[in-house]
């Protein structure tokens, strides 16, 4: 069956920067959509960004644009969410999340718990002052 795995957080001090991994198995990523969620303490998983595979279209949510970047590697068969100037209300669980077989005609299912079928565990991300 497919499985999401996230990387890469861990602990470090407000103005640094991270670059979480998603990897798959089980197949590739391609014709997927790929989005990024976070989930911090007492809140609910919200949305950070997504990645069209097909053509490498990005969405972020307003809040997350300018400091959050995704991109993938085809290659390596792994999507990135770069993080920088982290702040400590940036501590959160990040979740990867992944489509296959979808074509949405609008955002909204890109930005969506709702428009992914698979889910990784998450990966810790805590940002000290």
């Amino acid at each position: 069956q497919v499985q999401l795995v996230e990387s890469g957080g861990g602990l470090v001090q407000a103005g640094d920067s991270l670059r979480l991994s998603c990897a798959t198995s089980g197949r590739t990523f391609s014709n997927s959509a790929v989005g990024w969620f976070r989930q911090a303490p007492g809140k609910e998983r919200d949305f950070a960004a997504a990645i069209r595979w097909s053509d490498g279209t990005t969405y972020y949510a307003d809040s997350m644009k300018g400091r959050f970047t995704i991109s993938r590697d085809n290659a390596k068969n792994t999507v990135y969410l770069q993080i920088n100037s982290l702040k400590p209300d940036d501590t959160a669980v990040y979740y990867c999340a992944a489509v296959w077989g979808r074509t949405y005609s609008g955002t909204y299912r890109y930005t969506s718990k709702a428009g992914y079928e698979f889910w990784g565990q998450g990966t810790q991300v805590t940002v000290s002052s």
